[in-house]
């Protein structure tokens, strides 16, 4: 076989095997990913739907698409609230509730920085390391952050891959419970599921 063939091949495989939706068919519409959020002992989840930005951050919402596959993010717990700002969640060592390890965890890698939207209400956006540690503004590999107001503050230095399309208004009530001192809620708050839909 042709050296330069099977190059082509291969490297059309490997883009096909990483591409966020392969198989979607245009006019379907944007992906969305449903997340189910647990909070104290309450019976029923939270539900939150996202709408993803696979149009401006494609390799993040690759990515994210990719660990939600893997079920990566299931038993994980949001580990930063800012009242009416911000709630924060995708690190894997809060599963062990350890408020001053959490934040610091990830997948072992980061994404190249997709900066195009702005921080508004409902965006979804990758967390990162400050810019003196992180120059290139790489986002965390599955940390990421909801914006429960605008924040134009940060536009301009963190990729927005998604918008809170339906549960905000919940997310909003869960940014006011109880914090220790790291802003590590007190309530134990769970993503029991995210999963994709379309």
């Amino acid at each position: 076989m042709n050296l330069r063939f099977f190059s082509t091949i291969l490297l059309g495989s490997l883009f096909l095997a990483g591409c966020a939706t392969p198989f979607r068919t245009a006019g379907t519409g944007p992906q969305t990913a449903v997340m189910l959020v647990k909070v104290r002992k309450e019976k029923k989840p939270e539900r939150i739907v996202i709408e993803l930005r696979d149009d401006v951050a494609p390799q993040t919402t690759a990515n994210f698409e990719t660990l939600v596959r893997r079920h990566y993010y299931d038993g994980m717990r949001f580990h930063r609230l800012f009242p009416h700002l911000l709630v924060q969640t995708g690190d894997p060592k809060s599963r062990r509730g350890e408020s001053d390890r959490s934040g610091t965890g990830g997948p072992g890698y980061t994404q190249p920085a997709e900066i195009h939207l702005k921080l508004d209400t409902g965006s979804v956006v990758a967390a990162r390391l400050p810019d003196s540690l992180n120059p290139t503004r790489a986002s965390n590999g599955s940390q990421f952050f909801i914006c429960l107001a605008p924040l134009p503050k940060l536009n301009g230095q963190y990729t927005v891959f998604g918008k809170v399309t339906e549960g905000l208004d919940q997310l909003d009530a869960i940014s006011s419970l109880p914090v220790d001192s790291n802003d590590f809620p007190l309530d134990k708050i769970v993503i029991k599921s995210i999963r994709l839909s379309n």
